[in-house]
């Protein structure tokens, strides 16, 4: 990884490039840190240390790179965003008008359709911000804290700083998208994670020898078995039929159907880690419920029920990305079109089942391999108590791997276009 950055930093163009990433992401940084007026900070902070932490919003907040918690101007951060790609993706397939902008639609459909997304972004941050306002004026009224500063002057500077932050943020994603490296929305996230840094390794510092050289050492494994996951695929073997159309010959040539064992990425454990944080973060609302037994063994992150149940959630979402994600009919169709077949399996209804059943069995090992890398550190956490301070997360260690390895690889293929000598050496 650091030699492809020293080759690309040698090319004219793609140092820009770096430069231009570099300098949006500074420019997000220095976001993330400026408060929103009309706001205790201090005091927000303290009590999303002490209660909020292990709820949704601590999801929240790890994505946001501690903005959440601080109430800056970028709290919402990518998550406006992120949220309107989900639902625009999701009416895709029920509305038939965006269906034929995805499909049929051209570079004029994409365009309509990132517009739409915009729309929905900023209609999101607006409900959002309302929500986090709202959210201080009853943490106000329960447990008597001065967060907020009452009236509606303030409730509007609040509400609309908050919107507009999201709005910039998208910007920013799409500035890096399209004149840096690497995909922008990706880019901003890794940011955030990365900002932690600093304060794990001085939690990290706290533990005992032996506990710290496990972490390590655990860490480790778990960086090289995602990177392992992350490039492993199933390959189907496809087979085009010789087609003689004049004097000339096409077709005959043998390819294959490459399905990645990490088809949904990290969408899986998000959404399972957002739905099994709803009751902590319904008890957090309530004063009082956040101190008794139920909470602390069965809706607390660190709890076995949470665990299981966080599984299953896994389970479940990777199956409903998959069928999103790869028709087999349609595959099977579009096969059977262009003189392509699966050898040993006759066109039509025999290739999606053949296609369906494969797609089974990765989604199970795909499950399996989510599930493994977003309990280890609710299970490590259980075993030593250092561990959960060290705010470790299975959805911020794949994102991070996952960023990073898309990045290289976007730097390779930008030098192979401009033919870098030395670069295969």
């Amino acid at each position: 990884m650091l030699q492809t950055l020293r080759n690309a930093w040698s090319i004219p163009e793609l140092r820009k490039k770096i430069i231009f990433t570099l300098f949006i992401l500074l420019i997000y940084r220095v976001g993330n840190v400026i408060p929103v007026p009309f706001i205790d900070v201090g005091t927000l902070a303290n009590y999303f240390d002490s209660v909020l932490s292990n709820t949704i919003l601590g999801l929240y907040n790890a994505m946001s790179g501690s903005a959440f918690s601080q109430a800056t101007v970028f709290a919402l951060g990518i998550q406006p965003y992120i949220n309107a790609s989900i639902i625009i993706q999701l009416l895709t397939i029920a509305i038939p008008y965006l269906e034929r902008l995805a499909k049929d639609g051209g570079e004029e459909g994409k365009k309509k359709i990132a517009r739409i997304t915009r729309y929905t972004t900023v209609g999101l941050g607006l409900l959002m911000g309302y929500a986090y306002y709202t959210m201080l004026t009853n943490y106000e009224a329960s447990y008597g804290l001065s967060i907020v500063e009452g009236g509606f002057l303030p409730g509007l500077v609040i509400i609309l700083a908050f919107t507009a932050g999201s709005a910039m943020v998208m910007w920013l994603g799409e500035q890096i998208t399209e004149f840096g490296i690497g995909n922008g929305i990706s880019m901003i996230l890794f940011a955030n994670i990365i900002s932690g840094i600093p304060a794990m390794v001085n939690n990290l510092l706290a533990m005992t020898w032996w506990q710290i050289i496990i972490v390590l050492i655990g860490m480790a494994a778990l960086v090289l078995f995602i990177i392992f996951i992350n490039d492993a695929e199933r390959r189907i073997p496809i087979q085009y039929a010789k087609r003689v159309v004049g004097r000339k010959v096409y077709g005959g040539q043998n390819t294959n159907l490459p399905i990645k064992v990490s088809m949904s990425g990290v969408m899986p454990v998000i959404f399972a880690q957002s739905i099994c944080s709803l009751p902590a973060t319904v008890c957090a609302f309530v004063p009082g419920w956040t101190e008794g037994w139920w909470y602390e063994h069965v809706w607390s992150s660190s709890s076995w029920i949470y665990a299981f149940t966080y599984f299953l959630m896994i389970f479940f979402f990777s199956w409903f990305y998959s069928t999103i994600q790869y028709d087999p009919v349609e595959i099977s169709n579009n096969l059977k079109k262009n003189g392509g077949f699966i050898p040993g399996f006759r066109p039509g209804k025999p290739t999606a089942d053949f296609i369906q059943k494969v797609i089974n069995k990765i989604v199970v090992f795909g499950a399996v391999y989510l599930g493994i890398v977003a309990l280890l550190p609710i299970v490590a956490g259980n075993l030593m108590e250092g561990v959960r301070h060290l705010a470790i997360g299975g959805t911020s260690v794949i994102i991070v791997v996952g960023v990073a390895l898309e990045t290289v690889k976007a730097l390779e293929a930008q030098m192979l276009m401009r033919h870098y000598k030395g670069f295969l050496d």
